[in-house]
């Protein structure tokens, strides 16, 4: 292996830790190291996609097993935002413009979200007994598809705030519920592929973020505190909001 493989492997293990942590699989995180260390920009997506698909099922998994994910909490999101992203990508219909607006609004959003962290456990508390509105969930579902389509960065980093911002569930079962939309979302990105290339490390590189998404899940599900993981949902959000201002 070369010094910029390296790098790259380690870049992803870092990410795919962060990342799934908070419920999240790491794709804007990929493409942000593949991109920064020089990488081929044909493969990027497909290996962006594939590493988020391996991550994504170990998040659901361990999510899952502790008790994090419920059915009540991701369907409105489900079949609202996977249509979406399935029509917007078939008539590949892309905007910069949006990607610039969308980019201030999750920047302010990762400021709320640092801004109510002292605060996390109260807010867990409250949002506990709280009931998700049905038809504002399915809404805000098929707008995250839709950006999420036209912006190619994950629809975590849009979902997971709202819901915490929102109130409508504790932080945990926020995650939960996004590693779910983040990985069908995922797979459907993977079969509406069009003659993929895929770099021959691809293998390795997914035993890499295989390997963090086991530490970054336990970290999440076990270790951090909720209100340290609102902070790391908020360094996520300010990743994704940078990539976000570069594209606009």
């Amino acid at each position: 292996m070369n010094l910029m493989e390296i790098l790259l492997a380690l870049a992803f293990l870092l990410v795919a830790i962060l990342y799934s942590s908070v419920g999240h699989a790491g794709g804007t995180g990929y493409l942000t190291s593949m991109a920064l260390l020089g990488f081929s920009p044909e493969s990027m997506k497909p290996t962006a996609i594939v590493l988020n698909i391996v991550v994504g099922a170990i998040g659901l998994f361990r999510f899952a097993s502790a008790g994090h994910i419920k059915l009540r909490n991701v369907l409105p999101f489900a079949i609202a935002s996977i249509p979406a992203v399935y029509f917007a990508t078939k008539m590949h219909f892309t905007a910069p413009s949006y990607a610039l607006v969308l980019g201030i609004l999750i920047m302010i959003g990762a400021i709320g979200m640092f801004a109510q962290a002292e605060r996390a456990d109260t807010l867990d508390a409250r949002a506990a007994v709280n009931k998700m509105p049905m038809l504002a969930a399915i809404f805000a579902g098929g707008c995250i598809g839709l950006f999420s389509a036209m912006t190619g960065t994950g629809g975590a980093v849009i979902l997971t705030p709202l819901i915490l911002l929102a109130g409508w569930m504790p932080t945990r079962e926020a995650f939960g519920t996004s590693v779910v939309i983040v990985w069908l979302n995922s797979l459907l990105a993977f079969w509406m592929l069009e003659a993929p290339t895929y770099p021959s490390q691809l293998p390795y590189w997914a035993i890499i973020v295989a390997i963090g998404a086991l530490i970054g899940t336990q970290l999440g599900i076990r270790v951090l505190s909720t209100r340290t993981l609102r902070w790391m949902v908020g360094a996520v959000m300010v990743i994704g909001a940078a990539r976000l201002l570069l594209l606009g």
